[in-house]
């Protein structure tokens, strides 16, 4: 038995479970507010580095997110009502330009805050691992940080169904112009969906910072992995980001552990250029 083989898929999996939470906010505004968010990843440092704060206080990352996930909420919800808003409806280069920005301040405002010595957010389980016999090992961290981030999907999934807020999410993505008949405060719904993404990017940012070092500078490389997440599983579709990052995750590792650990992501990326090619869509629809 290739236990090797094994230990990969299951390493795919659960770093799949991390990239899906990754690529949720990013998926949420593509498809709800319709701009691409280049700051996605920034925010989801900033997130590290916001934890990193309250650790004197909490001394545990996990439960500095009691304050860390609200509080990205209020950014979030900040800057879609006063500057996003803005530029809503007036082309695509606008809220490029904007969230361009915001990603440059960020980093440059984390690099002037905290240097650019590489930060990370320790916790006791970060060395810890399950056995499984004696050739399989599951780190408990990876372990956690996946079944937290399924649990914030299948969450999510459930808030958009069942409550008002959520159906007016999807009803002013469906037809912002019919929505906003039947009384939906379009601007204010808005602000909210950027609110829950920041949320979400809360909650893997924190795991992110556990898991390894981050800098001023490590979020366009988040972005990237979002992106991919994004157009795998589909614009809008929260189910479809779930199922995109099980498969970019386990085609970085799997691809790894076939050809050589260098070539992790391009197996990665070549899967995401062949998706590209044959369901351009993505694997869901919104």
């Amino acid at each position: 038995m290739d236990y090797l083989l094994i230990q990969s898929i299951i390493q795919g999996l659960l770093i799949g479970g991390l990239y899906a939470a990754i690529g949720l906010g990013m998926s949420m505004i593509f498809g709800i507010v319709r701009i691409t968010n280049l700051a996605h990843g920034d925010f989801l440092i900033l997130a590290c580095y916001i934890s990193l704060i309250f650790m004197p206080i909490f001394n545990n990352p996990i439960v500095t997110m009691c304050v860390v996930v609200p509080l990205m909420f209020f950014i979030g919800f900040g800057v879609q009502r006063s500057l996003l808003n803005r530029v809503i409806g007036r082309g695509d280069e606008p809220p490029l330009l904007i969230t361009f920005g915001i990603s440059v301040i960020i980093q440059n405002l984390l690099l002037y805050f905290f240097t650019a010595n590489a930060q990370r957010l320790s916790h006791p389980w970060v060395l810890n691992s399950l056995k499984i016999g004696e050739n399989i090992s599951i780190p408990v961290m990876w372990l956690l940080a996946c079944i937290v981030g399924v649990a914030v999907i299948l969450i999510l999934g459930l808030y958009m169904k069942n409550t008002y807020m959520g159906l007016a999410i999807r009803a002013t993505s469906d037809d912002t112009e019919a929505a906003q008949l039947m009384g939906v405060n379009i601007r204010s719904t808005f602000g909210v969906a950027m609110g829950i993404a920041m949320m979400t990017a809360a909650v893997s940012g924190v795991f992110i910072g556990m898991i390894s070092p981050f800098f001023p500078s490590t979020g366009p490389s988040y972005l990237i992995i979002a992106f991919a997440v994004v157009v795998i599983g589909g614009i809008g579709s929260i189910y479809g980001t779930l199922a995109a990052g099980l498969i970019f995750g386990l085609a970085l590792v799997v691809g790894g552990h076939f050809t050589a650990p260098q070539y992790q992501q391009l197996v990665g990326y070549v899967i995401l250029l062949i998706m590209l090619v044959i369901r351009p869509q993505g694997l869901f629809q919104k």
